[in-house]
């Protein structure tokens, strides 16, 4: 059981989620826990168990980890998107009501809370009349922003355009999960059937853990397997993200 203990601590820490805005008590492992420490469980197999086992553990939690920063990164850009074309939306709306770019700007920061923030800075610029390149701002709403004042156009109308490409984003973005949810839900069975196996053949008396602690072979072949595991994933994230928006 101590493999499988250690295992499950370092996915653990690799995989330890960030705290929901607004929580005012989230308590969180040290940045260096997260980010530097996770073969830590390797270190601590390679003694006990040997070094095959100890580069199983690390490749199979450095599968782990980039396939959870993987949906990570999905999950954090349809919700960019839905927070831009929100943003935009109630920009619109004041636009349309007669309300000035500027005033337009700062009633969007006070009624998109998760925006506010970074809409500061670039109602700041936009009131003092400098040039609008605010990092933090939505990359659409500054882009439309710029075109309008440079060229002259109706604010509300390139506004209205950058929407309608972050919608048609978003429900892109959703239907390319929706489609995607049954080849990745294969490859994580596939990915994790050779583990649930082990103890399997435990209980059938085959002693596979034996064979792999017990024989140079059997390391061997520990290793090479948990290498396919990392191969096979890495693979089906590749051709999965081919298809993803740009």
């Amino acid at each position: 059981m101590t493999p499988w203990f250690l295992l499950s601590c370092g996915v653990g820490v690799a995989c330890w989620p960030r705290p929901v805005a607004g929580t005012p008590f989230v308590w969180r492992p040290p940045r260096a826990v997260r980010a530097g420490w996770w073969p830590l469980p390797a270190l601590l197999v390679l003694p006990v168990l040997g070094i095959g086992w100890a580069v199983a553990t690390l490749v199979v939690i450095l599968t782990v980890r980039q396939e959870h920063r993987w949906r990570a990164r999905a999950k954090a850009a349809l919700a960019e998107a839905e927070l831009t074309a929100s943003v935009l939306r109630t920009m619109i709306g004041e636009l349309r009501a007669g309300a000035h770019p500027v005033a337009a700007l700062e009633a969007t920061a006070a009624a998109v809370p998760a925006a506010s923030e970074r809409l500061r800075g670039l109602s700041a610029a936009a009131r003092l009349g400098g040039e609008i390149a605010d990092p933090d701002a939505p990359p659409a709403l500054v882009n439309a922003w710029t075109l309008a004042n440079r060229f002259g156009l109706p604010m509300a109308d390139v506004l209205d355009a950058a929407r309608r490409d972050a919608e048609t984003e978003i429900g892109f973005r959703r239907r390319l999960k929706a489609k995607m949810a049954g080849p990745r839900a294969s490859a994580a069975v596939l990915a994790v059937l050779p583990l649930v196996c082990l103890p399997l053949g435990e209980a059938m008396g085959a002693s596979p853990v034996g064979v792999l602690t017990g024989t140079g072979a059997g390391q061997f072949l520990l290793v090479v397997g948990s290498g396919l595991i990392w191969a096979g994933t890495a693979w089906c994230r590749a051709l999965t993200g081919r298809v993803a928006p740009c």
